[in-house]
């Protein structure tokens, strides 16, 4: 089996703009490539794995885009921004 790549939390965070805490809550719910444990102290995430779940992201987002014209569905809105 070939080499593949991993990389640490610092690396992730230079490659996914998203905070501790939402990349770990997407984690959970499967929504994002788990880490694992490498040490007791040194979790890692496959950059492979990495690279293909930001793929298909893109792939969604323009055909969302492609399929939505009639712009954001306000009424699905939690909360209502205050001007």
């Amino acid at each position: 089996m070939p080499f593949r790549r991993t990389i640490g939390r610092q690396e992730l965070h230079q490659i996914m703009p998203l905070a501790e805490t939402t990349i770990y809550e997407m984690e959970q719910r499967g929504e994002f490539p788990r880490r694992f444990r490498l040490t007791a102290h040194c979790v890692v995430w496959s950059l492979e794995e990495l690279e293909a779940w930001i793929e298909g992201h893109k792939q969604a987002s323009r055909s969302a885009k492609a399929n939505t014209s009639a712009g954001p569905k306000v009424r699905l809105r939690r909360h209502r921004p205050v001007p």
